[in-house]
């Protein structure tokens, strides 16, 4: 990934933040048919550990052992030069794309014990049931079920050898540009801006030591 200085995020907590709050990820892969990509959701187990499942019938299923990528990405969107306070001056700026994402490369590890897999899916079906008004819960199936969506399915675990973030969110513009990208965001006013711009807000406190 292309990582210029001003958009290299390092933090750890930062990155694990992203993954938490986007944890929707693709997993790239060089597989026997070339490169491949999978789409699921992860459930960070460690500073060192994304876990995951996915269906026997899946390429990742047959692949312990695989190095592979998975980029985790936020909110992005295009940023008009418009809102700039410098075009009005001078003209010379050009639209752009502001996004933050996280890449993950590490080892693929897969596990059959229906054990492990459970856990994972309650996990994974408690955080995200967890603003319902009333929380479905994997118990909530019958036993029989449960066990037959298990057989079906597999663990993966990835364990994290290396991860970088890019988080373009105009950090290389003056205050008063990036103050007009929030305006102009805030204005716009869809859900990914919404989105963006609330990333944009953290950043700025960030840098304000907030």
């Amino acid at each position: 990934m292309y990582l210029p200085k001003s958009f290299h995020e390092t933090r750890l907590d930062v990155l694990h933040a992203l993954i938490r709050a986007y944890p929707f990820g693709t997993v790239v892969m060089h597989g026997d048919g070339g490169l491949a990509a999978n789409h699921l959701p992860f459930e960070l187990a460690s500073d060192t550990m994304l876990h995951g499942h996915v269906a026997r019938g899946n390429e990742l299923a047959n692949a312990d052992g695989a190095s592979v990528l998975v980029i985790f990405q936020a909110a992005d969107g295009y940023i008009s030069p418009n809102w700039y306070p410098s075009k009005h001056e001078t003209g010379r700026e050009v639209p752009t794309w502001n996004y933050a994402v996280v890449h993950v490369h590490g080892r693929l590890r897969v596990t059959d014990d229906k054990a492990w897999l459970r856990q994972l899916l309650e996990k994974l079906t408690d955080r995200h049931e967890a603003n319902q008004p009333t929380p479905w819960h994997v118990s909530d199936a019958p036993e029989d079920h449960i066990e037959s969506m298990l057989r079906h399915i597999v663990g993966i675990e990835i364990s994290i050898d290396r991860i970088e973030g890019k988080f373009k969110l105009s950090q290389n513009h003056p205050d008063a540009n990036r103050a007009g990208v929030l305006k102009g965001l805030s204005e716009r006013n869809s859900r990914r801006d919404s989105e963006l711009l609330e990333l944009m807000q953290q950043a700025e406190g960030r840098r304000h030591g907030g």
